[in-house]
């Protein structure tokens, strides 16, 4: 298994997990659109580590920029990406509580 380092988190990719599955699966804010290189909507900030593709993604990638979607992490990469926010619960009890 990989170890994967974003701004917020660090996890490891499951067995047969896409990059994209494993922000999915531990909460990171990641667009995206096609999930197979296509579009270029899951672009990423590459900070260290490396990555490779199978097939060469369809999709325009700058330097030091990875599709999540479509890569195959082959060593503990380091990327630009944050945890999604979340919301307060409206139902919780103290969400008016003044105390």
């Amino acid at each position: 298994m990989t170890l994967i380092t974003t701004r917020d988190k660090i996890f490891e990719l499951q067995e047969g997990e896409t990059l994209l599955e494993g922000l999915e699966r531990t909460g990171h804010d990641v667009e995206y659109q096609c999930r197979s290189g296509y579009c270029g909507s899951c672009r990423v900030k590459l900070l260290s580590g490396k990555v490779a593709y199978h097939d060469l993604p369809l999709a325009f990638i700058g330097p030091n920029e990875i599709l999540p979607c479509c890569c195959r992490v082959t060593e503990p990469i380091e990327i630009d990406c944050n945890a999604r926010m979340q919301a307060r619960d409206l139902f919780e009890n103290d969400l008016f509580d003044e105390s």
